[in-house]
């Protein structure tokens, strides 16, 4: 009995001395950091991260983005808080539909990925005004982004409010939620010295407010050199590996919170690529800089619905992002990515805890590895700098050949599973398919009333600013004057006509004389500011000028952004018998929008409040059409080609889809955006309502709906490519083969596709790239048939690249030229 007395009570001593020692113990936060990497439960982390913005698609697409970026070897997503639509009207909060942000966090923690919160509430994003919402900018004495006290009032007011939000959802790491960064700011170094005194101030202020308001997870500031010590700074650009001089302080780590995956483009623009072997260098350069995450911007990059984009950005927004506007896989650089996040998690222990040693060969060869002393944890990058040239590598007595701007990854220092130049993945192309079952027929139209003086209730001496009159409620706003003309002040001769001239601070300007429209100018994203000059018809008595004056989005980017202007400035009219006319102070009358827009023509309800009359097929100039179609075929992406019209804005079952602008070509004589993405959640089975504005004259009747898939699917596999990243694992500190290292080309298809042709095979030096193959001077007819037998009608197929499997004995063409394999197939759902 007296041995169990003891025994009780040395478990009871042990209990409160283990008890005591917790309670002096400090409690390790959630997620932490050290100079090596961010730590989540006591785990160090790689983190592969994605940027995709909850407004720039839908809720019925979230949970699939969230899915794809997770097979494509994510575990972090990244988004903005877009002020503007959270706070449209100050005081009143829209979390609803496409703005449901908990919503969307949510559904990201659901498949078991993290988040960073770019609160912001500065964002640029190509977004209109980077974020703010209007009503800021009439703040009295307000100056956005500096040690102003109204606009710290604000954003402070702002801040706090989306953080208690998160808070009282619990979705802070710290609570058992998701979030496990947030930044405050955004770029803040690039007009930082427009503010002097007041722009150092205001950094210090806002990184001590955000930490003030939530301590709980780490804070970053992008691209901010001098960014105090509660936060830490981040790198944006295409090249981290080589351009960030590191984070604000010896004990944190290096993180890369931009890595733009191709750019944004604005109309007028050519395209924009970044091509996968580029992006995935400069991911492995960082992660060889002791980098330990890369934040894709943007890894889908979604649509601009409505009028949300900032100046002259077209609707589609980032498509080359390894998820394209669709959200279809953008092959290769989905796959070629998700490739190499895979090789760095085979080199995970090494990269987290290892010794980094570099030693330079020459000039553009150099090998990095991470190496724990005493144990087999090894890992090393061994890099190609030379942008032309190939090289070769010796390292620990075996010869690596090394393509030109490339870094092959060892993950045990001996084998490369994977090179940045040498694409296994699958490649695709995208098809724009016209529906058969989507055919728009007997388009109607609506042609707007060109007001004159007395129709416009906003009187002024001279014509208002454009932003401060339309107060981003409306793309459009008129302008009209009156002005009498005696005959003697015309020219005599009918051969010569008055000029209107018109200096606009933009975007875009059509004018009217007395009814007739004379014309359309339009300014540029470098230089918004226009000048519209046209001959004109007067006539003796009174004349009627009106101007239908045009944003392309508010501004998002650069100093002062509060005092940005836009609109008419100065009018004349040239080439009168009496000289020139400065008809600027002639008195003018304003009113924002178009009356279809009040009237809400493009619903179902406002449509029945005007006559239509059937589209008589020539273009017309601020003309609203209509039209209904049923829902397409199948379950794929659906967009509508707009290539027949000009500029304006598309709507459909009242859902504002966005800005078209297929007027105004890139340099390489073709619009930047042909066809523009409706999402399914937005249709009906039948009777789906169609309404275009159309401001300058355009065809309606050659408007299309079209299908979009990427069931062009291909593989280009050389004599240099390493065997896929799947063949290998790490399992209990051991690296191995799961499977017999085979090189070969692998073909799947997606949503239950199989592959119903083969379209292209060539086994030799083939030239082109996917969707636009040819052969080149060698082949084999028998790698044609290899592929038929082995792929026709499966989902997925494999085809060893063998010599002697792809060509017939004694019958090589060309035996001594390095071989391709390149394969196009179509994939099909099966009959």
């Amino acid at each position: 009995m007296a041995s169990k007395r003891n025994i009780l009570l040395f478990a009871v001593l042990a209990l409160l001395v283990a008890n005591a020692y917790g309670k002096g113990k400090k409690k390790q936060p959630v997620v932490a950091y050290d100079n090596r990497s961010i730590i989540i439960n006591g785990t160090r982390q790689l983190l592969f991260s994605g940027s995709i913005h909850y407004p720039r698609s839908t809720p019925e697409m979230w949970p699939e983005l969230i899915r794809k970026a997770k097979e494509g070897g994510l575990n972090l997503i990244q988004t903005y808080v877009f002020w503007n639509i959270h706070e449209p009207v100050q005081g009143q909060y829209n979390f609803e539909g496409n703005n449901d942000l908990v919503k969307f966090i949510k559904m990201i923690w659901e498949q078991g990925l993290w988040v960073t919160l770019r609160v912001g509430p500065y964002i640029e994003a190509e977004w209109n005004m980077g974020g703010f919402p209007y009503w800021l900018r009439e703040v009295h004495n307000i100056t956005f982004r500096s040690h102003n006290e109204p606009f710290m009032f604000h954003m402070k007011k702002y801040t706090e409010m989306v953080i208690n939000l998160m808070k009282k959802e619990k979705l802070f790491a710290d609570q058992g939620g998701p979030i496990i960064m947030a930044q405050i700011e955004n770029e803040y170094n690039n007009v930082q010295a427009a503010y002097r005194e007041a722009g150092k101030h205001y950094v210090k202020w806002a990184a001590d407010m955000a930490v003030g308001l939530y301590s709980g997870i780490p804070w970053v500031m992008c691209k901010q050199k001098d960014a105090p010590q509660t936060v830490i700074s981040t790198c944006n650009g295409r090249q981290c590996g080589d351009t960030f001089p590191g984070p604000n302080g010896p004990n944190k780590p290096s993180l890369w919170t931009e890595n733009w995956t191709a750019q944004y483009r604005v109309f007028g623009d050519s395209p924009s690529q970044r091509p996968a072997e580029d992006l995935a260098f400069s991911v492995a350069r960082f992660f060889t800089r002791n980098g330990t995450l890369n934040n894709y911007y943007m890894y889908h990059g979604g649509t601009n619905f409505g009028r949300t984009s900032s100046s002259f950005v077209t609707t589609r927004y980032y498509d080359e992002a390894p998820l394209d506007e669709f959200g279809l896989k953008r092959e290769p650089k989905f796959g070629h990515l998700r490739d190499l996040h895979r090789a760095l998690r085979l080199s995970k222990k090494p990269l987290l805890w290892g010794t980094q040693n570099v030693q330079k060969i020459s000039k553009d060869l150099e090998i990095t590895t991470y190496e724990k002393p005493g144990t087999k944890i090894c890992v090393a990058f061994l890099t190609n700098n030379n942008t032309k040239e190939p090289g070769t590598i010796q390292f620990r007595g075996v010869d690596y050949y090394m393509p030109p701007k490339s870094i092959s990854i060892l993950p045990d220092c001996k084998t490369v599973v994977y090179n940045t130049q040498r694409v296994v993945a699958q490649h695709s192309s995208r098809n724009f398919v016209a529906s058969k079952k989507a055919k728009i027929h007997k388009w109607e139209m609506y042609k707007e009333n060109i007001p004159t003086f007395n129709d416009l209730g906003v009187k002024s001496k001279s014509p208002k600013e454009l932003y401060r009159l339309t107060r981003d409620t409306s793309d459009y706003a008129w302008y009209s004057t009156r002005i009498n003309m005696e005959k003697q002040d015309l020219p005599m001769r009918a051969d010569i006509l008055p000029v209107l001239q018109i200096a606009s601070l933009g975007h875009g300007l059509m004018a009217f004389v007395n009814g007739e429209y004379i014309g359309f100018e339009h300014g540029s994203n470098i230089e918004k500011s226009l000048v519209f000059k046209k001959p004109v018809n007067l006539k003796p008595g009174v004349n009627d000028i009106s101007l239908l004056a045009m944003t392309v989005g508010f501004p998002n980017s650069g100093a002062y952004m509060e005092r940005r202007f836009a609109g008419p400035r100065a009018i004349s009219l040239e080439g009168l018998m009496s000289g020139n006319l400065d008809i600027t102070k002639n008195h003018w009358s304003q009113e924002v929008g178009v009356n279809g827009e009040k009237t809400e023509l493009y619903t179902e309800e406002g449509s029945k409040k005007v006559k239509w009359v059937p589209s008589n097929g020539k273009p017309s100039a601020v003309t609203w059409y209509k039209a209904y179609f049923n829902a397409p075929e199948g379950n794929d992406p659906v967009a509508i080609r707009m290539t027949s019209m000009a500029k304006g804005m598309i709507w459909i079952n009242g859902n504002n889809i966005g800005r078209y602008w297929v007027s105004y070509l890139s340099p390489l004589g073709k619009p930047t955006q042909e066809e523009y993405h409706i999402p399914r959640s937005f249709l009906k089975a039948k009777r789906n309502l169609v309404v275009v504005f159309e401001e300058t004259g355009g065809v309606p009747e050659k408007i299309e709906v079209v299908i979009v898939n990427r069931d062009t699917i291909c593989s280009v596999i050389s004599e240099f490519h390493p065997p896929h990243i799947k063949t290998w694992e790490r399992k209990d500190n051991v690296f191995r083969a799961i499977v017999d290292p085979v090189k070969s080309a692998q073909l799947s298809c997606s949503d239950n596709k199989v592959i119903a042709n083969v379209d292209f095979v060539s086994f030799g030096d083939v030239e082109g790239a996917c969707g636009a193959f040819s052969p080149g001077k060698c082949d084999s007819p028998k790698a044609r048939k290899l592929v038929e037998k082995m792929c026709m009608g499966k989902n997925t197929c494999t085809v060893p690249f063998e010599r002697e499997v792809l060509v017939d004995a004694g019958n090589d063409s060309c035996p001594d030229v390095a071989k391709t394999l390149a394969i196009q197939v179509a994939c099909a759902h099966p009959k």
